[in-house]
């Protein structure tokens, strides 16, 4: 989804990042830029050792393989069915969950989870599950560009469920909502529980019963944050550990996390700023470069 940042906010974030954070600047573990077909990467998901990414709003609905140690498109799978703003992507061990959910205008009644099996390089219609759902606390549908707090671009599947995290324009938090992949008709999502992020969350992953929330300020900040589960299902019980990633002025416009017993991986969108632009990339943080 495209973003624009005020010219100003640009050079306050780059003069002032954050202190509250443990420096982690990731621009020396970039694995390579990847490639033009997918610079708009808006998630990352790991199944079976393998590497996937996607495009968000504006471009055609393929899921893509990527070679985890040089960013490389090995496969492309296409997905039958219209990418409206799709945001995020994880999966269950056998299928993928795409959400198409993308909401930053916050007038959206058609948010959508597509689970698709794995294993195939296209789909037919029939074999591409429609999970349907609505926040219940929205009442208004009146377009705030950019300053919803009904946005997400984050889940994870885990305990038979899929776990929602809003990207919150005005409030700069993340809510956690919990949708069943089993129910057929349109669902309202269930909200468990709210923690103040003070960036926007632009995806998430899940492993080794911890939460990693990857995102972005309006002054180009980006930071991760990992919380513990402290019972299952519930990760906002205890403050999570926080690492400043750099600045998207440099790294690119993060939008993809996902995490493996060996560590870390990102990937960050084209970033076009009136000070510059970021090429899309892969990046790949070991394990021993985050704290115990």
């Amino acid at each position: 989804m495209k973003k624009l940042f005020p010219a100003l906010a640009i050079l306050i974030s780059v003069l002032y990042p954050s202190q509250q954070s443990e420096l982690l600047k990731i621009r020396k573990f970039r694995i390579a830029y990847l490639d033009e077909q997918i610079k708009e990467t808006s998630g990352l998901s790991l199944l079976n050792g393998k590497l996937y990414t996607l495009n968000d709003s504006g471009n055609a609905s393929e899921i893509f393989e990527l070679d985890k140690t040089t960013g490389a498109i090995i496969s492309t799978i296409k997905i039958n069915v219209k990418n409206k703003d799709w945001e995020a992507l994880t999966n269950d061990g056998s299928n993928f969950y795409i959400g198409d959910f993308g909401n930053n205008g916050g007038t959206r009644k058609d948010l959508e989870i597509y689970k698709a099996p794995s294993g195939n390089t296209s789909f037919a219609n029939d074999s591409v599950k429609l999970i349907s759902f609505e926040y219940p606390e929205q009442k208004e549908f009146i377009p705030k560009y950019s300053s919803t707090d009904f946005d997400a671009e984050a889940m994870i599947y885990l305990h038979g469920k899929i776990h929602l995290f809003t990207k919150e324009w005005s409030a700069k938090s993340t809510t956690h909502y919990t949708i069943n992949p089993e129910v057929p008709e349109k669902q309202q999502a269930q909200q468990t529980e709210t923690f103040k992020t003070n960036f926007l969350v632009t995806d998430a992953s899940y492993y080794n019963e911890k939460l990693y929330l990857i995102g972005y300020t309006k002054k180009t900040e980006v930071f991760l944050n990992i919380f513990k589960e402290t019972e299952p299902g519930v990760f906002f019980n205890e403050i999570p550990e926080r690492y400043y990633l750099g600045s998207t002025l440099s790294i690119g416009q993060i939008e993809g996390i996902a995490v493996d017993e060996t560590g870390v991986y990102i990937s960050g969108e084209k970033f076009h700023s009136p000070l510059g632009t970021a090429k899309q990339s892969l990046y790949f943080i070991p394990n021993d470069k985050f704290k115990d």
